[in-house]
């Protein structure tokens, strides 16, 4: 069962994803602007290795690109949120072996 603390921590980090989100600069960062102020941007249009569900930060269908950036802020938290606490279970050995170990505990 997760604690207080980090059911508290995760309504903060929605609570940011949904508000601060819409927020975010248009421009383009990092890579894509090296690719953009270098002229090459176009070549790499549509070569895509992995195709994002979440194109652009912002979620597709929602026409309302406010909206649409809020709910790909949140979306994107919640799976981060998820695969970081797949990866404290598995190397915590599981959920089910430490249950085991306390049902030893109790009866030995």
């Amino acid at each position: 069962m997760m604690r207080k603390e980090v059911w508290i921590l995760l309504i903060i980090a929605v609570l940011v994803a949904l508000f601060l989100s819409p927020f975010a600069s248009p421009f383009p960062d990092g890579l894509e602007r090296v690719a953009e102020d270098k002229g090459f941007l176009e070549q790499a249009e549509g070569k895509e290795v992995i195709h994002s569900p979440i194109p652009d930060y912002v979620f597709p269908g929602i026409t309302n690109e406010g909206v649409a950036t809020a709910v790909a802020g949140i979306v994107g938290t919640l799976i981060t949120l998820a695969v970081a606490y797949g990866i404290a279970v598995l190397i915590k050995g599981g959920v089910a072996p430490k249950q085991e170990a306390r049902k030893g505990q109790e009866t030995g």
